[in-house]
């Protein structure tokens, strides 16, 4: 199913309902089958979003030192895409929000 997130400053965003449940669990909320996050709890959304983005770029870090490229019997795997590019749009939309003092929503 697919979550479609609103607000006045920017463009609508459209994913996954597990991406999205995620990123709303993320900020603290919970996704139901409508939602708002108030332009007075951007702040702290944005926040929160940030902080596990930082977190999830260390541990992909730490896990890219761990590759054995070029030893033998070793495959190089495809590392999978991170919470930064998965959640840019989300971010970007609550930063909008905030510059114009709106509210995001969902399910309407």
């Amino acid at each position: 199913m697919l979550i479609t997130f609103k607000c006045h400053a920017c463009p609508d965003v459209v994913m996954l309902e597990n991406l999205a449940q995620y990123l709303v669990g993320i900020v603290g909320k919970r996704l139901g089958q409508r939602g708002v996050i108030s332009h007075d709890e951007l702040e702290v959304a944005i926040a929160k979003l940030e902080a596990a983005i930082t977190t999830d770029k260390k541990e992909r870090a730490e896990h890219d030192g761990h590759f054995h490229e070029g030893e033998e019997g070793r495959e190089r795997h495809e590392v999978p895409i991170g919470l930064a590019q998965r959640s840019f749009p989300f971010l970007d939309m609550l930063r909008a929000a905030q510059k114009e003092n709106t509210d995001v929503l969902w399910g309407v």
